[in-house]
């Protein structure tokens, strides 16, 4: 989502000119991700930016169907094809054939919520205030959806709000684990209410092909085992989650005529 245009615009306009330096400089072509949750607004405001950044023709495209392109899923067959999308502020859980989205359903809990969610354990169990990115390595380093095998533990340092000192605490991962458990709850009640949905022979597709996870958080570790557990669906983790979406537009960009019923909005200035 755009929060400042001004910045966004400005943002836009480096990137075109990093890619054009030491080219003549043209108008292009600009395909952008976007949450599937977007309003009309929003949509609006991504288009508009692109448009006043120098692009000539800007496509909007669904994060989730550029992600499942990216993690390589057969969007444009006939069949079934289910994915996760979990980035920093939104998940993306959708059923996509024949190049488009048969139904999608998009929750603002994500990998944000997921830090903050520990930021809020250890100040209340723990007394101990910690910062966004000292969340972010506790999640990363021993963090896990479900139970795993050899429980991990870390020296966390923050802020003791009783003494107003440092300190430091051992957190362990059924801890962390535990912290997580409301956002992680959010996120498994999206994909089942998209399971509900899916039309029956779409359904069928996804049991026997099984539900693609991207996005950063797909790295969490045991989060495809608790998917699977709660859904009774396979779940694979894509190959390099953190880069599904950027791959999966880069390759509709190549492959434009193609893929061209991708699109969700376009823009046309020239």
């Amino acid at each position: 989502m755009i929060a400042d245009f001004d910045t966004a615009e400005l943002m836009l306009k480096h990137f075109i000119a990093r890619v054009n330096e030491g080219k003549t400089l043209v108008a292009p072509r600009i395909v952008i991700g976007i949450p599937s949750g977007v309003t009309g607004v929003e949509r609006r405001a991504v288009m508009d930016a692109a448009s006043q950044a120098g692009a000539r023709d800007v496509y909007l495209i669904d994060e989730p169907v550029a992600a499942a392109i990216g993690a390589g899923l057969p969007v444009a067959e006939p069949t079934g094809n289910m994915i996760i999308d979990i980035g920093g502020g939104t998940t993306e859980v959708a059923v996509l054939s024949l190049q488009g989205t048969v139904l999608s359903e998009s929750v603002r809990v994500a990998g944000d919520e997921l830090s903050e969610s520990i930021a809020q354990y250890m100040k209340k169990v723990h007394n101990l205030v910690i910062g966004e990115r000292t969340s972010e390595e506790i999640k990363i380093t021993v963090g896990s959806a479900y139970p795993i095998d050899d429980e991990l533990q870390m020296d966390v340092r923050g802020l003791h709000l009783l003494s107003g000192l440092p300190r430091t605490v051992v957190v362990k991962s059924a801890e962390v684990r535990e912290s997580m458990a409301e956002p992680l709850a959010v996120i498994i009640d999206a994909v089942k209410r998209t399971l509900e949905r899916t039309p029956p022979e779409l359904a069928a597709d996804i049991i026997d092909r099984g539900i693609m996870l991207a996005g950063g958080g797909a790295l969490l570790k045991g989060l495809d085992t608790l998917i699977s557990h709660e859904t009774g669906i396979v779940v694979h983790v894509a190959a390099d989650p953190l880069s599904c979406v950027v791959l999966g537009t880069g390759r509709v960009l190549e492959n434009f005529k193609q893929l061209e019923r991708v699109f969700s909005g376009r823009s046309r200035n020239f």
